[in-house]
């Protein structure tokens, strides 16, 4: 009797094809580095001693190599903003959170353009990753809100646009820590209401 396909289990994935799948996680990540996201994959391949088979079969588009490439930085993200929320007023928490997602996004070249194209391809294997970070922006700025500390009428996903623009200019213009936490800064202040003294 042949299973069906609804009743095959799946396999954990054999030692070797793991490592292979590890040599090319880390070769992208610092191929994307140096080179940034648009990158020759053959040239990701050779880097991690595997063939061009090996990569195509494991990661069949750029999309997904990077996405997958994408998940560390994304959880940690996800643990600095949970860090934020229990640190910070909600009008600091929210206004760190969008320096450090600026610079986040700005570490390997080109990749603002594709977090911008993913998040127009609703096919896009990058999506979980974008809306990820969607999601934790959405968080801090409703808490926000609802401190009176934010504008009500923006939206996560808006300032979202807005942060991956920022990282743009961020790659673009080389800035160093200090710059890039300044344009954010001047970028993002119609963001936050303006307190008054009593």
């Amino acid at each position: 009797m042949v299973a069906s396909k609804d009743m095959r289990v799946s396999r954990p994935m054999r030692s070797d094809a793991k490592r292979n799948r590890d040599a090319i996680l880390r070769a992208a990540r610092a191929t994307f580095e140096t080179e940034g996201v648009f990158a020759s994959l053959d040239g990701i391949a050779v880097r991690a001693g595997v063939g061009n088979a090996t990569l195509y079969r494991n990661f069949p588009t750029r999309e997904d190599l990077l996405a997958a490439v994408m998940e560390a930085s994304v959880d940690i993200a996800r643990e600095e903003a949970e860090a934020l929320r229990r640190e910070c007023s909600p009008r600091d928490a929210l206004a760190e959170w969008l320096v450090r997602l600026t610079w986040r996004l700005r570490i390997w070249h080109d990749l603002p353009q594709c977090v911008a194209t993913a998040s127009d391809a609703s096919g896009s294997s990058m999506n979980p990753a974008v809306s990820s970070l969607i999601d934790q922006t959405k968080r801090l700025l409703d808490v926000a809100k609802d401190e009176g500390a934010a504008d009500p009428a923006v939206g996560a996903t808006e300032v979202f646009e807005l942060i991956t623009a920022l990282s743009w200019a961020v790659d673009r213009y080389r800035d160093d820590a200090a710059a890039a936490r300044r344009r954010v800064s001047i970028a993002t202040a119609g963001l936050f209401t303006h307190t008054r003294d009593v």
